[in-house]
């Protein structure tokens, strides 16, 4: 066999049709599997694709079908276990459904990077498109933009109805107050809050949801520290919070921010939960094998994930009865709390 030079052109269609003795018609059917083909003649076409190495030209197929199989997926860049875990999750779930996935991760959210991000997608004739945006004002970006395929937002922004455009996100603030309730029932009354970064949704949420119980408690409100999602910050709150004068319990906005805490308050002294109770927010693996084990809020990333891609299938599908989806999370009480 003469191997084929570096320049040579990849099989085409027109190709694998003279190969077998039929139309290029006949061809894009077999491909396609589209229309009749006798049995004969598909064997024939499927033997000229193998011997001449013939690869579909997903593209083209596009142009034509209108339909890609591919859904693009739009994201941040943040390496935390949530959001990461959250990607993995929608990947699989779209592979199971039979789409390709397109990932765009973006480092800011300006309506500039999201519309130039959502129009490259539109280029590559996705089918549909899933975001990923937790910082705020992305939503409001979002409802103003119009595309001809169905968004599903993974955010936990307040949007409003928007034809098109669907919603599949945690309760985050039910959360929040799903932490500071089980920390209230123990018998705790002084708890303090550590936050995530301010422009996020999910961060502003579980703090909405800590400090609507505290209220409804008629509790007295610490105000919030924090700022990142790393176990870092965690440390300069919980060191913040030993200067200040330890509280009963501490309600952190994830679980890398609750090693953070327990780690400040070992160092100076204080055991946990035997002098301050802690809850972290996602119920990452390790979260289990702390010293203690930490009580956290579970979010179920693989019921998040299906969900989003079986709501964006049905929307390319034409289905007009879909409805936006919140999950609810799950308290997961480990030894990390104690009554007082």
């Amino acid at each position: 066999m003469v191997a084929k030079s570096r320049d040579a052109r990849p099989p085409a269609m027109m190709d694998v049709a003279q190969r077998a003795g039929v139309s290029h018609q006949t061809v894009s059917r077999v491909i396609n599997d589209s229309g009749k083909v006798a049995e004969e003649t598909r064997d024939k076409v499927l033997r000229a694709i193998a011997e001449l190495g013939y690869r579909r030209n997903s593209v083209a197929r596009a142009l034509v079908t209108r339909k890609s199989g591919i859904i693009g997926i739009l994201t941040g860049t943040s390496s935390h276990w949530g959001p990461s875990t959250r990607l993995l999750t929608v990947e699989l779930a779209a592979r199971e459904a039979g789409f390709l996935t397109l990932v765009a991760p973006l480092q800011d959210f300006s309506k500039d990077s999201l519309d130039g991000a959502l129009d490259h997608f539109l280029g590559l004739a996705v089918e549909g498109i899933i975001v990923m945006a937790p910082i705020a004002g992305t939503g409001e970006d979002l409802q103003a933009f119009t595309a001809p395929v169905p968004i599903v937002v993974m955010t936990s922004a307040d949007l409003s109805e928007t034809a098109g455009m669907y919603q599949v996100t945690v309760d985050q603030e039910l959360g929040g107050r799903m932490a500071v309730e089980h920390l209230i029932g123990l018998g705790h009354t002084d708890i303090a809050h550590v936050h995530g970064p301010r422009d996020w949704y999910e961060a502003r949420q579980r703090e909405a949801g800590w400090r609507a119980v505290m209220e409804e408690h008629g509790l007295a409100v610490r105000e919030p520290l924090g700022g990142g999602w790393g176990a870092s910050s965690g440390y300069e709150a919980g060191r913040a919070l030993v200067a200040q004068g330890i509280p009963q319990a501490v309600f952190a906005a994830n679980d890398e921010l609750a090693l953070g805490v327990i780690d400040a308050l070992a160092e100076a002294g204080h055991s946990v939960p035997g002098d301050v109770s802690v809850v972290g927010f996602d119920d990452a693996p390790a979260s289990a094998f702390f010293r203690p084990a930490l009580t956290t809020v579970r979010q179920d990333f693989a019921t998040l994930g299906e969900d989003a891609v079986r709501i964006l299938v049905r929307a390319i599908g034409g289905d007009e009865g879909i409805v936006s989806v919140f999950v609810s999370p799950t308290l997961v009480v480990r030894a990390s709390t104690a009554a007082v």
